[in-house]
């Protein structure tokens, strides 16, 4: 099976690559257009800022062939926020698979929640085969200033500050706010699981 991690202007290719050598994967790491093409499935990782990696991705005229692309795709973070339609970060219009705006977290109501919001958290509502073999309230690891509401695309949800979208699907693209590739035993069912989509 070929698997490409996406790269970008972006951080985190590393420890995706290292959870998916775990589980015996070796990816090819690229933006080259009929590398990814023909790719068996795609992980598009991110840690950044959506502008700069939404420029990056025009550069490449990457925006133009993502939201083409027939296999099983999974974004992961900003990767999940550029599959939006709109980022209020730099008030960015990104790749538009799913028809949703990413919002900046406020807590002006509770300054105890701070943002970004960093650590644990857990899932509910799971609905789909991205999360087969977890049980609902399992725990991921999440880093994230900007999230998703709820919406009909969403397959599980999170509660900080406002409850959002912890993941997204629509066809073949999958995505999650939170990092699986940082989320443990629970992070790397929820990687098998889409190596096996």
């Amino acid at each position: 099976m070929k698997v490409a991690i996406l790269q970008y202007n972006a951080g985190n290719v590393q420890s995706v690559r290292f959870a998916l050598e775990r589980l015996g994967v070796s990816p090819i790491v690229t933006y080259d257009q009929q590398t990814l093409i023909s790719a068996d499935k795609i992980i598009f990782p991110g840690v950044g800022e959506a502008s700069t990696a939404m420029q990056f991705l025009k550069e490449k005229q990457l925006d133009k062939l993502i939201p083409t692309l027939k296999q099983p795709f999974l974004g992961i973070c900003l990767g999940m926020q550029l599959m939006c339609k709109f980022s209020e970060e730099g008030k960015t219009t990104c790749l538009g698979i799913f028809e949703e705006t990413v919002r900046l977290f406020d807590n002006s109501q509770n300054l105890a929640c701070k943002v970004p919001h960093i650590g644990w958290n857990n899932l509910q509502k799971l609905k789909s085969p991205l999360f087969k073999g977890l049980s609902e309230n399992c725990e991921v690891y999440f880093v994230h200033s900007y999230y998703v509401p709820l919406n009909s695309y969403t397959i599980a949800q999170t509660d900080y500050l406002v409850p959002f979208s912890a993941a997204l699907h629509k066809k073949n693209f999958f995505a999650t706010q939170f990092h699986p590739e940082k989320s443990a035993t629970v992070g790397e069912k929820i990687l098998q699981n889409f190596l096996e989509l």
